[in-house]
């Protein structure tokens, strides 16, 4: 695989720090996260889109966006992880733009807080550290994400990345990757979480879930060890993806996401899988909301679709919507 391109925004320098941004911090976002986050994930252009492209790919994001009155976007970044799973992947790997480029170059019009997913293993330390400095810490923030596999070769290793960040721009908001399905197999997940929080976490945003119950054991464990503590948890945003098709569903399971017998058998004996997924998705999110609110536990969710179809897109953007409807927020 190619090397990733360098780090540094390509339409000149960011905002100073402290600066007056154009709507709310992330920082001050995560801070109403009692009531309920909501945000919309995404996938930036193929890496071989052109500038026109891209910036009509940009347009049309924030045409699906911007009634939905989200808190936060985020931009994925994509890794080959081939090395985690041998299986021959559903959907081809493709190396796509810099989410932090796209962010910079295209979508300099959204007007809310961006959360920028950084493979810290695919960077170099230099290049790593060149963005943190040069990063508008008043729109976006950042998700440290580490190597998919032990055996995989790094440049920049996840406690580096966030050693880094406390060195560099500690004023940067950061977010961890849970994994509820590796607290159902190991049940540490919470102790992960307890140390990227001492790392400097402010949230974390967990992988697709089509598992409530290990959702909620993770969230359960993690806030009860927080009290042990006596810290204070920080939010915990869910990922909800609809399923379309058979292929996305093989590529869910690909990605690592536990997808129950039942609902599995239901998805592909269903005449229609994406309605079948949508209420699924739908129902995870109305009991996370529940037992969160009981826990006493910050909280969010953040909606994606692991598929470019047009279908399927659109079925996350009304999720989205009912969703929002679910955490009570009016409509924009």
């Amino acid at each position: 695989m190619s090397a990733p391109p360098p780090l540094s925004p390509v339409d000149g320098p960011a905002t100073p720090t402290g600066s007056p941004s154009a709507g709310p911090s992330l920082r001050h976002v995560l801070a109403g996260a009692t009531r309920g986050l909501l945000l919309f994930g995404i996938t930036p252009p193929r890496a071989s889109a052109t500038a026109e492209q891209a910036q009509e790919i940009a347009r049309l994001t924030r045409a699906r966006l911007d009634p939905l009155d989200v808190d936060a976007l985020v931009l994925y970044d994509i890794d080959d992880e081939s090395d985690r799973n041998p299986d021959e992947r559903p959907f081809p790997y493709l190396p796509t733009m810099d989410p932090a480029v796209f962010h910079a170059a295209h979508l300099a019009g959204w007007r809310r807080p961006a959360i920028v997913y950084r493979c810290v293993g695919k960077y170099p330390e230099p290049e790593l550290r060149d963005w943190l400095r040069a990063v508008d810490t008043g729109r976006v923030g950042s998700v440290f994400v580490g190597a998919s596999s032990s055996s995989k070769q790094v440049r920049t290793t996840l406690p580096r990345a966030h050693a880094l960040r406390r060195e560099t721009r500690p004023d940067l908001a950061v977010g961890g990757v849970a994994i509820p399905e590796r607290h159902t197999r190991d049940l540490d997940e919470h102790r992960r979480m307890l140390t990227k929080q001492e790392r400097g976490c402010g949230f974390f945003v967990s992988q697709v879930i089509y598992d409530v119950d290990a959702s909620k054991s993770m969230v359960s464990d993690y806030h009860y060890a927080c009290r042990e503590r006596g810290v204070t948890p920080r939010p915990v945003v869910f990922t909800l993806s609809v399923c379309g098709s058979l292929r996305t569903l093989a590529f869910l399971q690909w990605l690592g996401v536990r997808v129950p017998r039942w609902l599995e058998n239901a998805l592909r004996h269903a005449d229609d899988p994406l309605a079948e997924s949508y209420e699924q998705c739908l129902a995870t999110a109305r009991e996370l909301v529940t037992f969160c609110r009981r826990l006493g536990m910050p909280f969010g969710f953040n909606v994606e679709s692991v598929s470019n179809r047009k279908l399927e897109i659109d079925a996350s953007v009304a999720l989205a919507a009912r969703v929002r409807d679910l955490l009570g927020r009016p409509s924009a």
